[in-house]
């Protein structure tokens, strides 16, 4: 098993339409490559980590890597793990632009700001350790959507 994590700039600004059609293609696509994961979307860039096996995670980031809507893709890791931390999810999708202003503040202070924006890390261990966080924070009752 394995695990992909990338960054990217999106082309235009990130809509909550945007990412649920994002969602829709890749919940197809993916139960039929076997790849789960999460998406977190703020206003201009993604962080996406994909798992499953070796050559349909790797096929697959090839398809992203061509997708139109984004650019300066950067690869963080792609590396062998013992279990997915998404395995029930094809895609779970996060728009990070919609956060409780005091979340966003406090993730921010913890990762870091990009252009006015939560800036997504380029370390594995970061990425993960926010990806964790956001995914905590998502459950809270105060999560705005």
């Amino acid at each position: 098993m394995y695990r992909l994590i990338y960054k990217s700039k999106s082309k235009t600004a990130i809509t909550w339409d945007m990412v649920r059609d994002i969602m829709h293609s890749s919940n197809v696509h993916n139960d039929e490559a076997e790849v789960s994961g999460i998406l977190l979307a703020s206003n201009t860039h993604y962080l996406q980590l994909l798992e499953g096996p070796y050559d349909k995670v790797n096929k697959t980031f090839m398809r992203i890597a061509c997708d139109q809507r984004h650019c300066e893709i950067q690869l963080i890791s792609f590396s062998i793990i013992d279990t997915r931390i998404f395995e029930a999810w094809g895609m779970l999708g996060i728009g990070v632009f919609d956060l409780n202003k005091n979340l966003e503040e406090e993730l921010k202070q913890k990762y870091g700001e990009q252009d006015g924006e939560l800036y997504f890390p380029l370390e594995e261990w970061k990425s993960l350790a926010m990806i964790n966080d956001i995914n905590l924070m998502s459950k809270m009752p105060e999560w705005k959507r």
